[in-house]
């Protein structure tokens, strides 16, 4: 007869096995569930960064579709993804930087050197509005509509491929 304790592992085993079955079943494995997602946006508490305008509350709240993407001058895919967003800035999207838990320098040389796509910005240098929002990590980019609701939160950077499939269905379905 087994000694009940050695099933434990084997309980433990099928509990991680039956997790993975779940990820798997999900409709994309790799993409991040949102618990915001036609929710408002959360509030903006940023500290101001450089001389441009200050991304604000009611900015979020304005009519039109509009990106809030969270990034940083130490995120190599943050630096990835800037020509598509600089594209998307020169198209007329609206798109709102928040800098996360950076150097002001090494922020504001980051766009210096790759362009600002940003219609305001400002830093999160505690990273408190970043949990306010369930940030992954940087990069991550949030469509919001014209009433201030999270239609799309993405994880990772915006490739060509994210840009085409993901983000521009987004801002379209958010009109």
């Amino acid at each position: 007869m087994a000694k009940p304790l050695m099933l434990v592992p084997l309980l433990v085993f099928a509990a991680f096995a039956a997790l993975a079955l779940v990820g798997l079943l999900r409709e994309n494995p790799n993409e991040l569930p949102s618990a915001l997602a036609g929710r408002p946006a959360p509030a903006v508490q940023v500290t101001p960064l450089g001389e441009g305008p200050l991304l604000r509350d009611a900015d979020l709240r304005a009519p039109g579709v509009k990106l809030v993407n969270y990034w940083a001058s130490w995120c190599a895919p943050c630096r990835v993804e800037h020509p598509n967003l600089t594209g998307l800035a020169a198209e007329g999207v609206t798109i709102y930087g928040v800098n996360y838990k950076d150097k002001p320098g090494n922020a504001l040389g980051f766009l210096a050197e790759l362009g600002n796509p940003y219609a305001a910005m400002g830093a999160d240098e505690s990273g408190r509005m970043a949990l306010d929002w369930g940030l992954y990590g940087v990069p991550e980019t949030y469509v919001i509509d014209g009433q201030g609701n999270i239609v799309l939160r993405f994880a990772g950077p915006i490739t060509a491929r994210v840009l085409e499939n993901t983000i521009r269905p987004a801002i379209e379905a958010a009109k």
